[in-house]
């Protein structure tokens, strides 16, 4: 069982006030630009707050543990999870049969397509809606390989769907710093997170 926090007093913060983000993202923390702008601090994650978005962060209610990050604002979120990699490898290019088989087996269908980042998967996927309806659920999945990591961005709702939307999204994602970690870590394990100093956590919620 998850639940979500919200952290508070930077997530409404923003960057830019729409338009294009000038950046070359997303980043290893070690080659961050040197007038860089100020990102919550998750562990794993850096996040850079966006205008009108909100930061929640899921984690593991018997555990404690954080298990994912998300950017959430009336039109749709994307969820943000970072992966041991090895160096100078394709990560990316290897799970992404995994997801459109694990899509096929629900029911659904996967297709790839080329955007802004490379590679990104277009997945149809039947859902359960809080009242017990059906429907079909598209997501967008981009995979960013680093060195020896792999970011993957998850986009549901409008920024899965809209093109214009989705620019806009996707200059938020190019926002993101992964930190690694020099430890050894099988490939494939998802980076440690953890919450950000000044959260707050809220029982309940979506997970």
């Amino acid at each position: 069982m998850t639940s979500d926090e919200a952290v508070t007093e930077q997530d409404t913060e923003t960057t830019e006030q729409g338009g294009t983000v000038e950046a070359t993202g997303p980043y290893d923390v070690d080659e961050l630009p040197d007038a860089d702008i100020e990102r919550v601090d998750l562990g794993s994650l850096l996040i850079a707050p966006f205008s009108g978005r909100d930061l929640r962060v899921h984690y593991d209610e018997e555990s404690g543990e954080v298990r994912g990050v998300q950017l959430v604002d009336e039109q749709g979120d994307v969820d943000l999870r970072a992966f041991a990699a090895p160096r100078g490898g394709d990560l990316w290019g290897e799970i992404r049969p995994q997801i459109a088989a694990e899509a096929s087996r629900l029911g659904g269908n996967a297709t790839e397509r080329e955007g802004r980042f490379g590679t990104e998967l277009l997945c149809e996927v039947p859902a359960t809606l809080p009242d017990g309806g059906q429907v079909v659920q598209l997501r967008r999945i981009v995979g960013v390989n680093g060195p020896r990591w792999l970011l993957r961005a998850t986009f549901t709702g409008a920024p899965a769907e809209d093109e214009a939307v989705a620019a806009v999204w996707d200059d938020a994602l190019a926002q993101v710093a992964v930190r690694r970690g020099g430890h050894a870590m099988p490939v494939g394990e998802q980076l440690d997170l953890r919450l950000p100093d000044g959260a707050v956590r809220q029982e309940g919620g979506h997970g």
